[in-house]
């Protein structure tokens, strides 16, 4: 379980992931629908004020929720592999990879 100011993130037990709270804005991460069907076999969930990263099994990882906050991680996503860890500030992710290095992506001043 993992949560930012507004919202809250469950991983269950088949690995899926489900959503709730906030206040019905998808900038929070509280909608999670256009990534559900990638949520699948999560490992682990981190937060930032208004999105959240999801590491799957594979070791790829999965964001939702506010770009500005680490939700969009589209310019970063083909250095996203081999993912071990996630940790985060209130606004940027940062992904630890199997060979050591460390990639970030949200709110530059942040992170």
């Amino acid at each position: 379980l993992r949560a930012n100011p507004n919202v809250f993130a469950a991983i269950l037990a088949d690995g899926h992931v489900v959503t709730w709270g906030g206040h019905g804005g998808p900038d929070y991460g509280a909608d999670s629908s256009k990534v559900q069907d990638q949520l699948k076999g999560v490992q682990q969930i981190q937060a930032t004020e208004e999105a959240f990263a999801a590491i799957l099994e594979d070791g790829s990882v999965v964001t939702w929720g506010s770009g500005y906050y680490g939700g969009e991680s589209d310019a970063v996503q083909h250095l996203l592999r081999n993912v071990q860890q996630l940790e985060a500030t209130s606004s940027a992710f940062a992904a630890i990879l199997s060979d050591g290095s460390v990639v970030t992506w949200g709110n530059p001043t942040c992170g």
